[in-house]
């Protein structure tokens, strides 16, 4: 989410290969039993060997669609702002919570972070770092009011200080934006 409102939209492309990434590994799982049972060498199998890189090559697709869409992104962000603020979030512990633990790893945000890294020094960019505990969207980005702690399912609130209706995303990053550029301006 940009500070401009606009949400760049999770790709998803674990989720869309899912269905046959599953019927493909069915299959060498099959393959692996009857080898299994025959008694026989996998290096033998050769309609195993043929599923094993049916199956490496699907997940090779997974993972280059994703690597050229976090290169895209980071490519633009880095050409357009001279300055990228970002929260510093605790993806590990995020990854232990199940239902969230699939749309976060196919997302692969720490890649994206190294990407914008790397990139901002080669085009002599800035990227300021939030602490994962400054409460981003718990703040108005209007007035300053804190709120304190929603559930995740709020996705939208009401500012009770100043009745401004606030997006929980944008009004977050716009405190992430704020609050990057008041540590960027106090660096000497």
């Amino acid at each position: 989410i940009l500070s401009t409102g606009r949400k760049v939209d999770n790709q998803r492309f674990t989720a869309k290969m899912e269905q046959k990434l599953k019927r493909e590994q069915r299959k060498l799982s099959r393959r692996y039993e009857q080898a299994k049972k025959e008694g026989r060498d996998l290096r033998e199998c050769m309609n195993y060997q043929k599923q094993r890189r049916r199956v490496a090559r699907l997940r090779e697709r997974v993972a280059f669609q994703r690597e050229d869409f976090l290169n895209k992104l980071s490519t633009e962000l880095i050409r357009h702002y001279d300055v990228i603020c970002l929260e510093d979030l605790n993806t590990k512990g995020m990854l232990k919570n199940h239902k969230l633990a699939k749309a976060i790893s196919d997302v692969s945000w720490s890649s994206f972070v190294q990407k914008l890294m790397y990139k901002a020094k080669w085009f002599g960019r800035k990227i300021v770092e939030i602490d994962r505990f400054f409460p981003s969207s718990q703040l108005c980005h209007a007035c300053g009011h804190r709120d304190g702690k929603k559930t995740l399912d709020i996705r939208e609130w009401t500012c009770p200080s100043c009745d401004t209706t606030l997006d929980r995303d944008i009004n977050a990053s716009r405190n992430i934006l704020a609050e990057g550029l008041r540590i960027l301006n106090q660096q000497p």
